[in-house]
């Protein structure tokens, strides 16, 4: 009973706390992409930028503590939730930017695939959409003052995401530094597990359309099966009381019934 308490309560606060989450995702977006395109923004705008980032991150790291609490069985929590912990220490270790971008981004992704009202279509187009924003505004911030490199502003950020996530390559732009290629090695398998879901996805409705249509048309099948042995029987019961087709008595059967009795 106790466990069942928690288990509705866990629901109860994740039911509750999904709408502010992704509010707040918004609003690290915001924080993450603005000293990326507006570099010589005031100190006070990058120091705002980089409070909001913590907050966040702060806001899920104690959305996976309230739900670790509320678990009725916190080990099992903690051994099917393993990503969303290593998202919640991962920025503590080394608090990079960077870092906390992987990890919102985790906390993210794991918390909107709780959402019953979230389709995998939607998912994976939000899924897209992130990816090419934050991968094009990491490449700009890491690439940008390299001094080879050949990413200098978003338009190319943007075009380099873009034909990484789709394995094209044209090769025009690419990056030239370590954490880069680390970004671009990401991404190229984002992008193939994406490309997968959308065609798993696609041939799963395939499928279920055609195992539909089959399973109309066996129904359609044996409804005549069944009217036929039904006309079948009819006609067996009208042969067997003389009566014709058309209503009328047959002729043996009719003398014979008006026949008088000796």
């Amino acid at each position: 009973m106790l466990r069942m308490k928690e288990t509705s309560r866990q629901r109860l606060w994740e039911r509750r706390s999904q709408t502010p989450l992704l509010v707040l995702a918004v609003a690290f977006a915001v924080a993450y992409a603005v000293p990326i395109v507006a570099p010589d923004a005031a100190p006070p705008v990058h120091r705002a930028c980089t409070a909001t980032e913590w907050t966040v991150w702060a806001a899920f790291a104690a959305d996976y503590l309230v739900r670790l609490a509320l678990s009725p069985a916190r080990r099992a929590f903690v051994r099917t939730h393993w990503m969303d912990l290593a998202a919640v220490v991962l920025p503590m270790i080394q608090p990079l930017r960077l870092l906390r971008l992987v990890a919102t981004l985790m906390l993210v992704g794991r918390r909107a695939k709780m959402a019953p009202q979230i389709r995998l279509t939607t998912y994976v187009a939000g899924a897209v959409v992130g990816l090419l924003m934050f991968g094009s505004l990491a490449v700009l911030s890491v690439e940008r003052d390299a001094p080879h490199g050949n990413i200098r502003n978003l338009g190319d950020a943007v075009w380099w995401s873009f034909t990484t996530m789709t394995t094209v390559g044209y090769g025009d732009h690419s990056p030239t530094t370590g954490l880069g290629r680390v970004l671009a090695v990401g991404l190229m398998l984002s992008g193939i597990a994406l490309l997968g879901v959308v065609t798993a996805n696609i041939a799963a409705w395939f499928i279920a359309r055609f195992e539909r249509d089959d399973q109309v048309e066996r129904l359609q099948l044996a409804a005549i099966q069944e009217l036929h042995a039904e006309v079948r029987a009819l006609r067996a019961e009208v042969a067997r009381l003389g009566v014709r087709p058309d209503g009328r008595p047959d002729a043996p059967a009719a003398l014979e019934a008006t026949a008088p009795t000796p």
